[in-house]
């Protein structure tokens, strides 16, 4: 039995300790999959990477068929801004993995940007997964 000091993640398929910024990527990786169709095994959750010489972990990194990242999401605790920091972190691990898309959350708040020839555009909708891919 687990407590309710853990929470299952599906993408890992383990108990992880339930901080309130895992609980911000368990509800998110469920938006990821109910709402935008994003099959389970087209998602990796805290994905490592090295950007330079230092070391990374992306919350949730969403593939195509072809097992290359589309989305990249940086999840926070609810309490936490998503101001220019954040977005400036997921731009830092997009450095690693070219992604078309950006997400970042605190729960209350998401903020969803497809890449464009210019730059980053906010996206009113979230896109569903065969529309990323």
């Amino acid at each position: 039995m687990v407590s309710s000091e853990y929470i299952w993640d599906p993408l890992r398929r383990k108990s992880v300790r339930n901080t309130p910024e895992e609980a911000v990527r368990q509800w998110f990786i469920s938006v990821l999959h109910e709402g935008m169709k994003v099959p389970e095994h087209m998602m990796g959750s805290e994905v490592a990477l090295k950007v330079g010489q230092k070391d990374y972990r992306a919350d949730i990194v969403v593939y195509d068929r072809q097992a290359h990242p589309v989305m990249v999401v940086e999840c926070k605790r609810p309490e936490v801004t998503l101001d220019q920091d954040v977005v400036d972190q997921a731009l830092r691990y997009n450095q690693q993995l070219d992604v078309k898309y950006i997400a970042i959350t605190n729960g209350p708040k998401t903020f969803i940007f497809q890449r464009q020839a210019d730059g980053w555009q906010f996206m009113e909708k979230a896109p569903l997964w065969e529309e990323m891919i």
